[in-house]
């Protein structure tokens, strides 16, 4: 049995899909801020743990082989919210879980870190950077997802068998859909406003990744040999774009039955850009990307009208409106004592 902690965030519900499509038994383990909607079509396939990595129960590995490790605040705004609680849960919550599975003899541990780690800002020199290269992050999200890496390292031994995927930013349709990734923000103005704006000219990079592609990546590093992934990193990316790039992707997209404008604005140039390169893992695990924009983003949109997930202001799509709202209703019924 495959435990995946965050399975039924917006990669995860990709994630558990394809491991049960591999014939994987699968437990998730996550705290369902979202809910378990996403995971609602293969319910009777999985056995679904509620819980917080911090108070974690060991026996939530109870018969497991392997962890993916997806769980955890997933981006700047939300680390930036709480950022205690992102040390918490990003940082300690991983060495929390790390630490159970040794003691439970679990060897195999994916951790879903992030690209976000390599970024100096825009105006750094631009450079193609591999696993090898200095980082020196900034951010506390890129912050908790480095520490949080170099304490699995110093884990790994002949028991412990720890993956590092530096992922880049994902996009493409989940059943747990998000709205405030790049990609799918431009498909959602599309589908919307049918005007797609690209702040500080659109010359910033980010490598990108398809999150089915994404997933196909966890259980490759599960079968893989230990000699080829104990203790490595990998970045995960199909390819770097400029942001401008990936608007022109979107619009092309588009193009055979909704007309989209582009609107470029060259102020607020306060952002991330960075390229990276994703040739260590295609060349150790030979897993090659699938899905380029133009591909996924046809797909997404197909995939958004079967589920009706088209009610854009929903704060359920976005990861710090939700944060701010549960904050909100959290801080109300301490105060009122309930609804009723």
């Amino acid at each position: 049995m495959i435990l995946v902690t965050g399975g039924a965030g917006y990669i995860g519900c990709v994630a558990v899909r394809q491991l049960l499509d591999k014939g994987e038994a699968v437990r998730v383990f996550d705290k369902l801020y979202f809910g378990e909607d996403g995971l609602a079509e293969v319910a009777d396939k999985i056995d679904l743990v509620q819980g917080d990595l911090r108070t974690l129960d060991p026996a939530v590995l109870d018969g497991c082989n392997a962890v993916i490790h997806l769980a955890g605040l997933s981006n700047d705004p939300t680390a930036e919210f709480n950022p205690k609680a992102n040390a918490d849960i990003n940082t300690r919550g991983t060495e929390v879980l790390a630490e159970a599975c040794k003691r439970r003899g679990v060897k195999r541990f994916i951790f879903a870190s992030t690209c976000s780690i390599y970024d100096l800002g825009f105006y750094a020199p631009d450079f193609l950077r591999d696993e090898d290269s200095e980082v020196r992050p900034r951010a506390a999200y890129a912050v908790s997802n480095y520490d949080a890496e170099r304490i699995l390292l110093k884990m790994a031994d002949d028991h412990f068998c720890p993956v590092i995927l530096r992922q880049g930013t994902v996009y493409g349709w989940s059943p747990r859909m998000r709205y405030d990734l790049v990609v799918n923000t431009f498909v959602r103005d599309a589908l919307s406003k049918g005007t797609l704006t690209v702040n500080a000219g659109g010359e910033m990079w980010r490598p990108l990744i398809d999150v089915s592609d994404l997933s196909r990546v966890y259980a490759a590093c599960v079968e893989a040999p230990d000699e080829k992934v104990q203790a490595r990193t990998f970045n995960v990316v199909e390819k770097n774009y400029r942001i401008l790039e990936l608007a022109h992707w979107v619009r092309e997209a588009f193009r055979p039955f909704k007309k989209v404008e582009i609107e470029v604005d060259y102020s607020n140039y306060k952002t991330r850009s960075y390229r990276v390169s994703g040739q260590r893992i295609e060349t150790v695990l030979g897993v090659k990307p699938l899905l380029g924009v133009k591909e996924s983003v046809e797909n997404m949109v197909r995939m958004i009208d079967l589920h009706h997930q088209t009610d854009f202001l929903s704060p359920r799509y976005y990861n710090i409106q939700w944060m701010e709202l549960l904050a909100e209703m959290e801080a109300t019924l301490k105060r009122i004592g309930g609804v009723f």
